[in-house]
């Protein structure tokens, strides 16, 4: 009996050290990808009001303030924001009206962008 324990574990003791060396960690990279087509988006639709560099304009607010981390303005509210338009709550910029032109996959690569740049900036 105190053999057949023994070739066991030995027998686990191998198989986990074949399996360990085996085992390749692969570090992964941020994908950024979007980035790029989301600053594209932003400048064409958003920087207007909301500035180039996402620090607002007379027309808007700024992104680059802790009021629009996503533990207070999910992405969501973006897509919301964009189909719906916005009352105005938090500044004093007026109502933002819904933006037709941008469809959902624009909005996803906007948010990508500005998410990147608020991460970039230490909001979140």
């Amino acid at each position: 009996m105190k053999r057949i324990l023994l070739i066991a574990v030995a027998l686990l003791f191998i198989s986990s050290n074949a399996m360990a060396t085996n085992h390749e960690i692969k570090p992964t990279m941020p994908n950024l990808s979007g980035i790029g087509v989301g600053k594209k988006l932003y400048d064409k639709n958003c920087a207007a009001c909301h500035g180039a560099s996402l620090r607002g304009t007379k027309q808007g607010p700024t992104f680059m303030h802790r009021i629009y981390h996503p533990g207070h303005h999910a992405d969501g509210s973006f897509y919301m924001a964009v189909k719906r338009g916005v009352r105005q709550h938090h500044w004093k910029f007026g109502n933002m009206e819904p933006l037709n032109k941008v469809n959902q996959r624009m909005v996803s690569s906007i948010v990508k962008y500005v998410r990147f740049m608020q991460k970039q900036a230490g909001i979140f």
